[in-house]
């Protein structure tokens, strides 16, 4: 694909400066850029945008005069994404049902589904129009997936459970797994029944490897527009609201209960039976304990306000200093105290 600056432009909602008639054929990041590319900068990458193989930059607010030709716009990382999507083209997948995937006589199937080999849609399942399903995947009896859901291959969607429109289920993705529910008894661990179910909302996307625990009893919950990266375990009864992030790796214990709006960076972690406020950030390794306020940007194990632990642990790297000051400090105490005695 080849498109001028200006038609670029007309895209993205942005002002062109410099030469609108520039012709670009790819889009890429900095690093990778090259002759024919358009990629993006913000504020702090722009010399370095200036200085790259790149033939067009798009550029953020504020920037009336740059070494190339540049597209102006509001958010450059937005654009970035839509220019990705308007030069990558489009995977085509043959609609239909593939004739080794196996399909229970009541399963109902929407419009224009894609079932490939290997699929295994089990009794009283519910499949919505545009629906992709790629190969070895399973839907567990009595299972609701929405239209224009994504499930790559080898996904696992247990009984009962529901995946909202639009969402997207990365390969080895486990939605409806038991909750890790048992009680001991005489010194042996007995096995809860693990009765609900899973819940995904719209356009969410679930990560490789991700498993979310079906719900002892009622659902585990995950709302609209959450996005969860691959190694990511939601326990059983847990609740998460709207458009949060779940890094690799994160870690939720049962019945959380996780406001709108918050994300969990790298191997973080939150205790179960907690409340997770609106719009809160834990950053990498953290940990929160007991319940946390809305709009808190939390770090450390476990988890406390970010400039608490940043003075923390500025104290903890002068401790090897301080020891040694007390240590002299002792000594030169010792020789006083030595001078002072009274002599016979």
């Amino acid at each position: 694909m080849k498109k001028s600056l200006r038609e670029l432009a007309e895209v993205l909602g942005g002002e062109v400066l410099g030469d609108a008639d520039l012709i670009v054929s790819g889009v890429t990041n900095i690093e990778d850029a090259g002759p024919g590319d358009i990629t993006f900068a913000v504020e702090q990458h722009l010399p370095k945008a200036a200085a790259s193989q790149a033939v067009a930059v798009i550029v953020p607010p504020g920037v009336n005069d740059f070494s190339k030709p540049a597209i102006r716009v509001p958010n450059p990382r937005a654009a970035f994404s839509e220019l990705l999507t308007l030069f990558t083209p489009v995977v085509e997948v043959e609609r239909g049902i593939h004739p080794t995937a196996i399909i229970a006589a009541d399963a109902v199937l929407g419009a224009d589904v894609a079932v490939m080999a290997y699929v295994v849609i089990d009794a009283g399942t519910v499949i919505g129009d545009r629906t992709v399903i790629y190969p070895h995947s399973y839907i567990g009896r009595n299972a609701m997936i929405g239209s224009d859901v994504l499930l790559h291959a080898g996904v696992t969607v247990y009984e009962g459970c529901r995946i909202g429109d639009r969402s997207i289920l990365h390969s080895g993705a486990v939605v409806g797994s038991d909750g890790f529910g048992f009680v001991t008894v005489a010194g042996r661990h007995r096995k809860v029944p693990q009765v609900g179910n899973v819940v995904v909302g719209e356009e969410v996307e679930i990560g490789a490897h991700s498993a979310i625990d079906r719900a002892t009893t009622g659902s585990t919950l995950v709302g609209n527009g959450t996005k969860i990266d691959n190694f990511v375990h939601l326990a059983h009864n847990v609740t998460v609201g709207e458009n949060c992030f779940f890094v690799a790796f994160a870690g939720i214990a049962g019945s959380a209960k996780i406001g709108n709006n918050v994300t969990f960076a790298g191997q973080s972690a939150c205790n179960g039976h907690i409340n997770i406020g609106d719009n809160c950030v834990f950053a990498g390794r953290a940990a929160p304990i007991s319940d946390v306020p809305a709009n808190s940007f939390y770090a450390g194990f476990p988890a406390r306000p970010h400039r608490e632990w940043l003075r923390t642990e500025a104290a903890t790297r002068k401790i090897p200093e301080l020891q040694r000051t007390v240590r002299e400090m002792e000594r030169r105490l010792a020789e006083l105290e030595e001078r002072l005695k009274p002599s016979d």
